[in-house]
């Protein structure tokens, strides 16, 4: 993008989030939208979480049209959030711009400033190194993680936090001998027939499994939602092909899906 164009594409840009904020001033006024003006912080946090998982899908089904629409729909709930703040005389949404714009050009010394740094691992840990002198822990390590944070997520973000202070296997065989371990335990309880011990010997276990996911650097998040989309669509067309033959899911037996199932995985490699 040349120099000329990054101005227009800013004025745009402001211009659009300004039509944006008044538009949800104007839906929360009392003459605005009966639907939008009852909604309060808690009932519009489902809606924050579903627009973000649909901007995942369409980033991972590489529908860039859906992502220009899903990626609107996730800057109206900041935008939602701000009308209803400022409405209750806490802040409003150029004070969210300003927090944000300020954060990005201190955390980013190696390009606003003097700093230095050669490598993406230099940045992160400039990064860190900045937001814990912003934001001092004082009741813990683990405190800054969100419990409202969907679990797995939760688990890379704990495990990773531990690690970065040594408290961590030294090597992945480590982490796979944790993981055998882990998988006796569950058996044992599985002998136990406790559905306490089971639930706990089942979390465990997915506590290794991100963690074998961190060694790896792989996101468990990402992987898990890729793997359930592939689920998706071999059973679709397991699903496809029995409607084709006549016949519905609960006529088909067990035999018919897994040849069907085998066939959808070798058409899509």
């Amino acid at each position: 993008m040349d120099a000329k164009a990054q101005p227009d594409l800013s004025q745009r840009a402001g211009a659009g989030f300004a039509r944006l904020v008044e538009i949800m001033r104007k839906l929360r006024s009392p003459d605005g939208c009966p639907w939008d003006r009852e909604q309060n912080f808690d009932t519009i946090k489902p809606y924050l979480l579903e627009e973000t998982y649909e901007v995942l899908d369409a980033i991972d089904e590489r529908d860039f049209d859906g992502l220009k629409e899903e990626l609107g729909d996730l800057l109206l709930q900041s935008v939602f959030f701000a009308q209803m703040a400022s409405e209750e005389g806490r802040f409003d949404i150029t004070g969210s711009l300003e927090a944000i714009n300020s954060k990005l050009v201190r955390r980013h010394p190696h390009v606003f400033g003097g700093g230095d740094a050669k490598t993406a691992a230099d940045v992160t840990r400039r990064w860190e190194e900045i937001k814990a002198a912003e934001k001092p822990r004082p009741e813990g390590l683990l405190s800054g993680v969100p419990r409202s944070t969907p679990a797995l997520v939760e688990a890379q973000q704990i495990a990773s936090r531990a690690a970065g202070i040594g408290f961590d296997w030294e090597n992945i065989e480590q982490v796979f001998e944790k993981l055998h371990e882990e998988l006796q335990e569950l058996e044992g309880a599985r002998q136990s027939a406790d559905p306490a011990q089971l639930e706990d010997e089942v979390g465990d276990l997915l506590f290794v499994i991100v963690n074998i996911a961190r060694f790896l650097k792989v996101n468990p998040e990402q992987a898990l939602r890729k793997t359930n989309a592939k689920f998706r669509r071999r059973f679709a067309h397991v699903e496809q092909r029995i409607r084709e033959s006549g016949k519905t899911l609960k006529e088909a037996d067990l035999a018919e899906m897994e040849s069907l199932w085998q066939e959808a995985k070798r058409r899509q490699k």
